[in-house]
């Protein structure tokens, strides 16, 4: 049950970063490279610093987190038609799990659902901060899972798009904070190159089998029933 669990945190952390598109500036073509730790220091011995590198190409999005016990997880997204796959390696088979833009994957709350967007205040703040030699603007975000306002950092002129966290951030954010269940997850961008990626990137790889999720579910149990 223990891996079941991680396959759900790291299926909401994918889903999280791939959620609905909204229509807002320019497009960015290249690599981002997040952080990703947890605020409550006594909930990081237990998700110790993960990592999310995102590529574009101006169409598709590819996010490729990493954990320490399932190694990489890739979601691979169609901007404009609203089609993904999260792409798992497991001990029982690679599979592309299909998504629609209307399924749900997780009981965890998605920042762009109407019911969960007026829990958030958004302000924004004056002066800007530099992150990696570049100019960010400030937004002091509020939340009941937020023990007080955090500063979120975001990139104005570009696209929301690519990580499509909070609509209300109008810009690529680079630091921002997402409630969980149990703890709320940083994310800080440490990493950022234009160019144009790879095409192969962002295929379906042949040696993956297209599934739903709810047919994946079913693999995983009896999977761990097996080894039981």
């Amino acid at each position: 049950m223990k891996y079941i669990s991680r396959i759900f945190f790291t299926l909401t952390v994918l889903i999280l970063s791939t959620n609905t598109y909204s229509q807002n500036k320019k497009h960015f073509t290249g690599m981002l490279e997040y952080r990703i730790s947890v605020r409550d220091t006594a909930m990081g011995n237990m998700m110790p610093v993960n990592k999310m590198v995102v590529y574009t190409n101006d169409t598709i999005v590819r996010i490729e987190n990493y954990t320490q016990n399932l190694g990489k997880q890739v979601a691979i997204k169609h901007m404009t038609k609203g089609k993904s796959y999260l792409l798992l390696e497991t001990d029982f088979g690679n599979f592309a799990l299909q998504m629609d833009a209307d399924e749900e994957l997780s009981s965890e709350p998605n920042p762009n659902d109407t019911a969960t967007v007026a829990e958030y205040a958004f302000k924004k703040k004056c002066l800007k901060k530099r992150l990696l030699g570049r100019k960010a603007k400030r937004m002091l975000v509020s939340h009941a899972d937020f023990e007080e306002p955090i500063e979120f950092l975001y990139l104005k002129g570009y696209s929301n798009k690519i990580v499509d966290t909070y609509e209300e951030v109008p810009g690529l954010p680079v630091k921002y904070s997402i409630p969980m269940t149990d703890a709320v997850l940083d994310y800080e961008l440490v990493k950022m190159s234009e160019y144009t990626p790879e095409r192969d990137l962002f295929g379906i790889p042949d040696d993956f089998e297209r599934i739903s999720f709810n047919d994946f579910m079913d693999r995983l149990i009896d999977s761990q029933e097996n080894m039981e």
